[in-house]
């Protein structure tokens, strides 16, 4: 981005991002509803602009200088370079498009919602000087709705739709076309997940006169799945890896096929690479062998949903299951697993007159479970010449068969023998498309679409700027397969923020977000699909949030990243991954780009990486945070009983001198506590004698002064233990349960039980399978015994409740819970009370020795 539109951009950004509005839900399925919030008239127009632009801080400034409401000269003067202010009918016409697109249904939620309308709306900003030149029509669930989704106050006005599962609303497809024609929209933009990738979709919407804003049905039918695209891969000789369609012929070649008539895979080659079942599951495996390991992969999968590791027939007999639970309906396929390999992806976009531009790509090798952790670009890990052998190949593969939108072919590279294979293409955009945004300057939603208005990808100014031409608005074709882009002169990192537990393997989690503290730099931006005071519902996926760093190369890059990481601060009943993904970014192998798909995983599996604070520390943080909660409880409950007309004072002397208990890493901590002033506690616990100093802030953190040292303590109490706050990292402290009590912590339905009623279980195997946020994930058995159900599957469960009993194989060897008499690793460093204060306190009925003041 050219630094004379910084201002321009940040003002758009700012008051796009501020006054989040909360809505409840509505009554009516399909009628629209205008969106405003309490804090703007969102009639925007250049005579109201002021209540638009007001003052807001951007991270487009070195010194956060707040951009003001009298720069409006600037503001709307912000265009490209040759480009008038003028209308959308006219820039179509100049630019050679057929089709005016003023009104758009984004039929996704979440992130994907969030950043089209931020990109789309920053376009039409820079094109027109009018941000409201497109308008954005939302689908809204309830559950979207309660948990104060910010994509629904971003758009123009929403529509209530059915809650529950995504076949109930963004992958109906019935329900968005319906939408879409009682709503009017020129076009629907169907992001990424949910119908993104349903044939369907785009289809119906044809018929209706309605733009899809992505490639025709027919081709998204064979790219789109995964099975097709390998096949059509391997007809335009494309490397690929042995799988279940590696097998065409008496010489056992690889399937080919041409597309027929309707432009798709036949039926009977199609056939001969699925399993439809597990037996040809197990004899595909067979044949591909399990030497390198296995995957399980649903064709219509993707996003780490509907693909299972595993590298024997009993694991691969379980995992069908799992994989055809999680993406119901989809023909599976299986693929031998890649070791030692990147995940490299290149992003390609096609329009309507034939052409397809690679605009560079991403390494995306950080994944846990087949899904990314960090994304980055340019790929350096790959030679310049190899990787621009492996665009060539992306484009040559989606130009022939007329493609359009914006879409990613994915590859594995092996880094020692410099050689790649096809893995899959995406016939959609990616969440990490920022990525190339970043490095390209290419605006991907925009881009997206300028190619539904027919505009040739030679006529888009930002693909003009990426190319050298002199003129931005010129027509003069580019030919992309002959023709280089400039040379990427920057790297850009990629972090996403979930709602996941990094401590029990990223289980997703899912609840109430309080607040999220994010500080953008001028290297470091992100943006978060929830305000204030909103949450991640059970139907939701686990990504929230995305930061992006850039640097002038990839060392300069990670720094950025773990800086704004470490500043950034989510507070709500959900767990983080924030300070798990410092750690990683710190590591040896990520610092030195030696890693591949199965690193994190293998992290993970090790318990290599871990975020660790000292016991002693995280036991007294505790009690402090339980001895002020007790506080503040017992205060409130005399305090009410005399608004009650109640004059007894019996709970009185309870405030000032108690006890309290804390369990940590199979030890019970029993302190007892005497207030001595209103804000200085001393904890006992044998010989141990700690006095804590404690001021609550105005966020609600207790900043606790002992041993030394002040310390920053948030705390939670949850069904299943207290989740503590302690210096920015998170601490689980489990409830102490009964061992034989099997409990899920984690919020969804039970899918299955996997032993019968009564059977015995081991230690550590899994025991049932539960869907949270639509994944299927097993849960284990911390004890050995016969089990007992407790539910049914189908069950909906959350947090803390009991799924089963044991009947225990051996209590003898149940873990004991022993108390702690030792001398606690904490420094006695008694609090000052001036004398004066001191008789104060003792006249005030603080537990402080009267003859020791």
């Amino acid at each position: 981005m050219a630094p004379r539109y910084a201002a321009a951009t940040a003002a758009i950004l700012a008051a796009t991002l501020s006054g989040v509005a909360s809505f409840a839900p509505q009554h009516s399925a399909f009628a629209p509803k205008t969106v405003s919030t309490h804090n703007h008239n969102h009639n925007f127009n250049k005579n109201n602009h002021n209540d638009l632009f007001g003052t807001a801080k951007s991270a487009f400034f070195q010194s956060n200088d707040a951009v003001s409401a009298s720069s409006d000269t600037a503001l709307w003067a912000a265009t490209l370079d040759g480009a008038a202010t003028q209308t959308v009918e006219d820039y179509v016409k100049a630019r050679g498009g057929n089709r005016v697109i003023k009104k758009v249904l984004i039929a996704n939620n979440g992130m994907a919602a969030t950043k089209s309308i931020l990109s789309m709306r920053q376009w039409a900003y820079m094109e027109f000087g009018d941000e409201r030149a497109i308008q954005f029509v939302a689908m809204a669930t309830p559950e979207d709705l309660k948990a104060n989704a910010e994509f629904i106050r971003l758009a123009d006005s929403f529509v209530e739709v059915p809650g529950g599962k995504n076949l109930n609303n963004y992958a109906n497809v019935d329900v968005i076309c319906k939408v879409a024609q009682e709503q009017g929209v020129d076009a629907v933009w169907p992001g990424w997940g949910h119908a993104s990738e349903n044939p369907k979709l785009p289809n119906t919407l044809d018929e209706l006169g309605i733009k899809f804003i992505g490639p025709t049905g027919p081709v998204m039918s064979v790219l789109g799945d995964k099975i097709a695209a390998n096949i059509l891969a391997q007809t335009a000789k494309v490397p690929s890896i042995p799988w279940s369609g590696s097998y065409g012929g008496p010489d056992d070649g690889p399937l080919e096929a041409n597309l027929n008539a309707e432009g798709t895979i036949p039926d009977e080659i199609f056939e001969k690479a699925t399993c439809r079942n597990v037996e040809e599951a197990v004899e595909a495996a067979k044949r591909v062998g399990y030497e390198n390991g296995i995957m399980i992969k649903a064709s219509e999968g993707g996003g780490g949903k509907g693909i299972r590791f595993v590298d024997n027939e009993a694991d691969l007999r379980n995992a069908y299951v799992q994989v055809t639970n999680e993406v119901v309906g989809s023909p599976i396929f299986i693929m031998q697993l890649c070791k030692n390999a990147r995940h490299i992806e290149v992003q390609i976009v096609g329009d309507q007159h034939g052409n397809a531009v690679a605009l560079n790509g991403r390494d995306c090798s950080t994944q846990r479970r087949f899904q990314k952790i960090f994304e980055e670009g340019p790929p350096a890990i790959v030679p310049k010449d190899t990787f621009h052998e492996m665009e060539l190949a992306a484009q040559r593969l989606t130009q022939s068969i007329g493609y359009q939108g914006a879409g990613t072919v994915e590859y594995l590279y092996n880094a020692d023998t410099n050689s790649y294979f096809f893995l899959e293409l995406n016939p959609r955009l990616q969440v990490e498309h920022p990525v190339t945004e970043g490095i390209t300057g290419v605006n991907l939603p925009a881009t997206q679409l300028q190619v539904a208005m027919g505009i040739p990808l030679y006529e888009i100014p930002q693909v003009r700027q990426l190319y050298d031409k002199p003129d931005t608005y010129g027509t003069e074709k580019i030919d992309f397969l002959a023709e280089r882009y400039r040379d990427i002169d920057s790297h850009v990192i990629a972090a996403r923020i979930t709602a996941e537990n990094p401590d029990e393997g990223f289980k997703p989690t899912s609840g109430s977000i309080e607040r999220i503290k994010f500080q953008s730099t001028p290297n470091v931006w992100g943006y978060f699909s929830v305000g204030a005071n909103g949450g991640i519902h059970e139907f939701a996926d686990s990504q929230f949030g995305h930061l992006f760093a850039k640097g002038p190369n990839r060392e300069q890059a990670r720094k950025a990243l773990v800086l704004a990481l470490k500043e950034m601060e989510v507070r709500g009943n959900i767990r983080n991954s924030v300070e798990y993904l410092v750690k990683l970014l710190e590591t040896e192998d990520f610092k030195n780009n030696a890693i591949d798909t199965s690193w994190l995983d293998g992290l993970i599996r090790e318990k290599a990486v871990a975020v660790e604070m000292p016991s002693h520390l995280v036991v007294v943080s505790a009690a402090i945070f339980k001895a002020f909660e007790h506080v503040k409880t017992a205060t409130e409950e005399v305090k009410e009983s005399f608004r009650k007309g109640q004059v007894s004072t019996g709970g009185i002397p309870g405030i000032n001198s108690f006890n309290t208990e804390v369990a940590y890493l199979d030890t019970k901590y029993s302190f007892h506590v005497e207030r001595i002033s209103p804000d200085v506690y001393r904890f006992a616990l044998g010989g141990n004698k700690i006095d804590v100093e404690v001021t609550q802030t105005a966020e609600g953190a207790l900043l606790a002064t002992f041993g030394g040292e002040t310390h920053r303590i948030f705390g939670m109490d949850e069904p299943l233990g207290l989740r503590l706050s302690l210096d920015g990292n998170t601490i689980l402290m489990p409830t102490i349960f009964d061992p034989s009590e099997l409990r899920t912590d984690v919020t969804g339905k039970v899918v299955r039980y996997l032993q019968d009623n009564g059977a015995p279980v081991e230690a550590g195997q899994p025991y049932v399978e539960v869907e949270a946020m639509k994944m299927i994930m097993p849960l284990k058995a911390t004890e050995s015994g016969k089990i007992s159900h407790n539910l049914s599957p189908g069950t909906v469960i959350g947090a803390g409740d009991l799924l089963a009993t044991l009947e225990l194989k051996d209590p003898s060897k149940v873990k004991k819970i022993d108390n702690f008499d030792g001398m606690l690793d904490i420094p006695e460093a008694a609090v000052d009370i001036a004398p004066t204060s001191a008789v104060t306190n003792v006249l005030s009925g603080f537990n402080l020795d009267p003859e020791a003041v």
